[in-house]
């Protein structure tokens, strides 16, 4: 794709409405040097001089979106404590849109990253990962089936936290069915029944594992389970990633599935938090825009080198893609 194209689909970004549903988290990073070992237990003093939060989840989808240019809608579950206000005020200062937002008496789900330098050294998570049931689960799904109407696409982050549901899959199918609505998904391992007639999934290697039951340990396997999960789910399109080796589009046309395999475009990495929340926001933005899925996954695979470069839960530009497009042979 020339940049001339690139910059006129970028322009139309701006006018794509897309409501994303799923498990919204806080990611909290505590920030630290490391200069000497605990003499209470063989385990690193953390000197802190920062802490700072961050959307993540289906948050952080949202938040990818915005930082592309399109329109960003977040419908899931928070809670109504500290940690949920904090959600709030950081999606309003992102300016995503909460009209869709459910607040219940459920925990937020908060992940606690400690960085030492720019190695990670712990995590704890506070969550709660029941599923949303009763009176909950009928005003939350009766919110998303009055609304679809009035978005592009339907983007599914399942981080399998409670708010994911057969319930739901069954209006955004049917939604697809009756005007064909692109419905993307970036699946959990133990869901995969759940995405029968999606438009699109996006699941990492042991994920893709997992849902077609293939070990995948080189390109016969990949493509066998790629080529299974577009049978077994009844889906359009499967795009696998595959970390350092990059991404496997596969496409099903008809009586044939069409294979693009695209390497890597990251020089280094150092963090992958958050780089499949990029890749599906990328890949659908960019589909609904007017790109073919090839050319929408070639972005994403540029917007996932940009973020795996970044300490934490990061997003990617439109001038950041365009300036790696410049010296990259996607050009």
């Amino acid at each position: 794709m020339k940049m001339e194209k690139l910059q006129s689909l970028f322009e139309r970004f701006s006018g794509k409405k897309i409501l994303v549903i799923g498990d919204i988290i806080l990611d909290r990073y505590i920030f630290g040097k490391v200069s000497r070992i605990s003499p209470e237990a063989p385990v690193p003093v953390v000197e802190v001089y920062e802490e700072s939060y961050r959307l993540g989840g289906a948050a952080n989808v949202a938040n990818n979106i915005i930082s592309l240019g399109g329109q960003a809608y977040i419908s899931g579950i928070i809670g109504k404590g500290a940690a949920g206000r904090i959600i709030k005020d950081l999606l309003e200062e992102k300016g995503i849109q909460i009209d869709f937002l459910f607040e219940d008496s459920r925990k937020t789900t908060v992940k606690t990253r400690i960085i030492g330098g720019n190695q990670q050294i712990v995590r704890f998570d506070i969550e709660d990962r029941r599923r949303l049931e009763g009176k909950g689960k009928e005003l939350f799904l009766s919110m998303i089936k009055g609304s679809l109407k009035e978005f592009d696409s339907v983007i599914v982050s399942d981080y399998k936290k409670g708010v994911v549901s057969e319930e739901l899959f069954r209006i955004l199918v049917k939604e697809k069915k009756e005007r064909g609505f692109f419905v993307s998904v970036d699946p959990k391992v133990g869901h995969f029944r759940l995405y029968k007639e999606v438009s699109l999934i996006t699941p990492n290697l042991v994920e893709a594992s997992h849902g077609a039951e293939i070990e995948i340990k080189d390109e016969k396997t990949l493509i066998k389970a790629g080529q299974n999960l577009l049978k077994k789910l009844s889906c359009q399109s499967v795009l696998i990633t595959r970390g350092e080796e990059g991404m496997s589009l596969f496409e099903q046309k008809n009586t044939h599935v069409n294979i693009t395999h695209l390497p890597t475009v990251a020089k280094k990495v150092f963090d992958v938090t958050g780089a499949g929340d990029t890749v599906i926001a990328t890949i659908t933005l960019a589909h609904v825009a007017g790109a073919d899925l090839v050319e929408a996954a070639k972005i994403a695979n540029v917007a996932a080198g940009i973020v795996v470069a970044k300490v934490g839960t990061a997003t990617a530009s439109q001038s950041e893609i365009l300036e790696v497009w410049k010296t990259h042979p996607y050009a």
